[in-house]
């Protein structure tokens, strides 16, 4: 028996409801305008019916830890209102908020994200007090089509939109006293620093601890101002560390000691202790009274250098341990963070630009190549030791700013050509900024010029010439402001990605305007969404 052939039937509006068949002839015209709708020829698009997709929106994924023990999520949903990236509109909404320790939260970590297609998750890490550090897996995709849902209700008012593919992933309890820092250098390691003196390396795979490097307890010389070790005790613990590009060397900083250590991460042994001269604490403000530890480290992105933090000034050291310049902000405050950040230079190589976070607001940007031999009221420096010039500064009192910033990070979007700064206050206010390189690359070579004479002597001189100087040099642009409700202590962002389905669901609108309902596939695609 011969087998029938079969033709595809389609009903015809004007045929009052009698159906038509289908000839293979336009089956292949329907494909080829499926095709073009891809993006082979705007003259086929066009003549499809289909028009072209709005772009999607930028993600921005940011956890906050606090005092009051609140681990909380927040997403910023970043979108074009114009043609220019400057034109940018921000909306915020809650994806987590519960109690995830029982004391105040320390420091938080998030996992480089996969190349792979199959991973679309990070592991979310936090260490506290309570000397726990809890594991989450939180999602990298983003879906644009569910910020236009209907939120949960709140009394609040603030927009909620949970992620279900977020996890709970459990806790690891190998610490002994408060966790101080933590740091995924890759995929497949966790490494914790906490107050028991000691780093541990932990394997991802099964939470194994693979090793525990042991820094010396410090010996005691006197009580020194801000020393919180009870009577009888010695200030210890790992204050930060940070891991050299490579992976096969760590510097890390203690409490107590006026010391950095060297450490080979290839046999976990030390491998040698540098001391910080008396003068060159002095030149960053580490006077008679001052601990002289160092609070913050961080190597630059090309391994090339790195800078220690102390309470009121910074250090920048090659990479053979030598001091290449110093870093003191003014007026004078306190610092809380540091990072470097990648901007293109003038020989299209990247270039690496210093930024810390002040008690007073503000976030400074210093170019760590330029120096200058301005007159300050602090004592000098070691002879030779350079002091780096500011080349911005964003936030601040020009931008009614005046509460200090905890913790900070820079992203830099795929789809935007500008950086992102995310800031959060111990307030409880996450600010959202905009910042072009072109800003900082071009104050950087305006800073290689002489600075004017008009920046000298009299007070009341003094007074003006800093507020005009600040002016010229604020750079940014705040983009919105949220109130998380809590004091923050550390923040984390990454930018989502857009996930899968989202561009599915623009792909199957833009076909079905111009009558072609789709595959089977993309059909069944849809409904596992």
């Amino acid at each position: 028996m011969g087998k029938r052939k079969r033709y595809e039937v389609e009903e015809d509006p004007t045929s009052n409801g009698r159906r038509a068949k289908t000839s293979t002839t336009s089956k292949a015209a329907r494909v080829a305008i499926s095709t073009a709708s891809n993006g082979d020829g705007e003259n086929a698009r066009l003549a499809s019916g289909v028009t072209s997709l709005p772009e999607p929106p930028t993600t921005v994924q940011i956890v906050i830890g606090t005092y009051e023990k609140v681990l909380h999520g927040v997403t910023a949903t970043i979108s074009k209102h114009g043609k220019e990236d400057s034109e940018l509109d921000v909306e915020f909404a809650d994806t987590f908020l519960f109690s995830a320790h029982g004391s105040a939260i320390r420091c938080l970590a998030i996992s480089p994200t996969s190349s792979s297609t199959k991973s679309q998750k990070v592991i979310l890490a936090s260490g506290s007090s309570d000397q726990i550090i809890n594991l989450y897996h939180i999602s990298t995709e983003s879906s644009s089509r569910r910020h236009k849902e209907p939120s949960i209700p709140t009394l609040t008012g603030n927009k909620i939109l949970e992620n279900p593919r977020n996890r709970e992933l459990g806790s690891l309890q190998h610490h002994g006293a408060s966790v101080n820092t933590l740091c995924f250098p890759s995929r497949s390691k966790l490494l914790s620093g906490a107050e028991d003196n000691t780093i541990a390396v932990a394997r991802t795979r099964d939470w194994t601890v693979l090793s525990t490097i042991k820094a010396p307890i410090p010996k005691a010389y006197g009580r020194p101002s801000g020393d919180t070790a009870p009577p009888g005790g010695t200030p210890a613990g790992v204050n930060d560390f940070a891991i050299h590009p490579s992976l096969k060397l760590m510097v890390s900083v203690s409490k107590g000691e006026k010391c950095m250590r060297l450490w080979n991460l290839v046999t976990g042994k030390k491998a040698g202790v540098l001391s910080f001269e008396r003068e060159l604490l002095h030149g960053v403000g580490e006077g008679r009274w001052g601990s002289g530890e160092g609070r913050k480290v961080e190597w630059n992105s090309l391994g090339e250098e790195f800078v220690v933090g102390f309470e009121r000034g910074c250090v920048v050291f090659s990479i053979d341990s030598k001091p290449q310049c110093q870093i003191s902000p003014s007026p004078t405050t306190k610092i809380h963070q540091l990072h470097y950040m990648a901007l293109p230079g003038t020989d299209n190589e990247a270039k690496d630009i210093l930024a810390v976070s002040t008690e007073d607001g503000r976030i400074l940007f210093y170019d760590t190549s330029l120096f200058t031999d301005a007159v300050t009221t602090e004592p000098a420096a070691k002879p030779g030791t350079p002091v780096c010039r500011m080349i911005g500064q964003l936030g601040g009192t020009l931008e009614g700013l005046t509460g200090r910033i905890k913790d900070f990070e820079i992203l830099k979007p795929p789809d935007l050509k500008i950086l992102l700064i995310v800031t959060g206050s111990s307030d409880g206010a996450i600010r959202l900024w905009a910042l072009t390189a072109a800003e900082l690359a071009g104050r950087s070579v305006q800073a290689k010029d002489p600075p004017a004479d008009n920046t000298k002597h009299t007070p009341n001189g003094d007074v003006k010439t800093a507020t005009r100087t600040q002016a010229e040099k604020q750079v940014g642009k705040l983009l919105g402001t949220y109130e998380a409700g809590n004091r923050i202590t550390c923040l984390k962002a990454f930018v989502m990605l857009e996930s899968k389905s989202s561009k599915t669901d623009g792909l199957e609108n833009g076909t079905s305007a111009s009558g072609d309902h789709g595959s089977k596939d993309s059909c069944d695609e849809s409904a596992s969404i």
